[in-house]
């Protein structure tokens, strides 16, 4: 059954208004009409099975019919931080880290990114960026959306890391030494609620300096197993393991 985030809070006893973009895929897209369901996800991240009232020529007002009661997010808050790669490789690290459960996204320009940050194109491509990431949490039906930033510097990621727990750098050279205790103690540590900063590298990885300063600012850097992974599937790593840590094993 489709998901929809709305952004009207529900009240108790008032239809929910649906328009723009999700009335459109709703009636246009998915040809639903009075009487179909679907899910909805409110502001506050409560989410419900609805049911079609009325359609009109550019809404439709539904009705609440049953609450959802499973908990869908990642006990713990994960924010990936990725060194800007090249293509579209980004777009597949925010849809299939949304699969995953990524709490957020945060692009950085790395010393090795060959990707050049274009601040004229910047409003369209964090929109697309945006769009992924919610098209992503409706079909893995969850009940938040990714925050999704603008690429940021070395020295705007040290301000914005302390706010975390826990604070991780995969480095391919520890994968190289066989280092492979650091992510598992962090893991098996961190408690429902913490919240994660894991940096990855760009194509090339990260330079032996931004991992030494990354150290100075208290980030503990890890391998990731004893194979080395390309920029965008090493996230995926990190969040499956941590999935299987918080969701399966507990």
């Amino acid at each position: 059954m489709q998901r929809y985030f709305v952004d009207q809070q529900y009240q108790e006893g008032s239809p929910l208004i649906i328009g723009g973009e999700n009335f459109h895929h709703i009636v246009r897209v998915m040809r639903m009409t009075k009487d179909s369901s679907f899910y909805v996800v409110f502001p506050d991240g409560k989410s419900a099975k609805a049911k079609i009232e009325t359609i009109s020529s550019d809404y439709l007002e539904a009705g609440v019919v049953q609450w959802e009661t499973d908990e869908k997010e990642m006990p713990v808050k994960i924010t990936i931080v990725s060194g800007l790669p090249k293509g579209d490789k980004l777009e597949l690290i925010i849809q299939k880290g949304t699969e995953l459960g990524a709490e957020e996204f945060v692009p950085f320009t790395a010393d090795r990114s060959i990707v050049k940050w274009d601040e004229k194109k910047a409003k369209k491509k964090v929109e697309r960026w945006e769009k992924i990431a919610k098209e992503a949490a409706e079909q893995s039906h969850r009940q938040h959306v990714p925050k999704v930033h603008s690429p940021i510097s070395l020295k705007a990621l040290l301000n914005l890391s302390g706010d975390y727990d826990y604070k991780i750098v995969a480095f391919e050279e520890d994968a190289k030494t066989g280092e492979q205790s650091n992510l598992a103690g962090i893991l098996k540590a961190a408690k429902p609620g913490d919240r994660i900063l894991a940096v990855f590298g760009p194509e090339g990885g990260l330079t032996e300096k931004e991992v030494v300063t990354l150290r100075d600012h208290g980030f503990v850097s890890c391998g990731l197993g004893p194979r080395i992974m390309r920029a965008e599937t090493a996230p995926f790593y990190l969040l499956s393991a941590a999935s299987y840590q918080f969701e399966l094993m507990r």
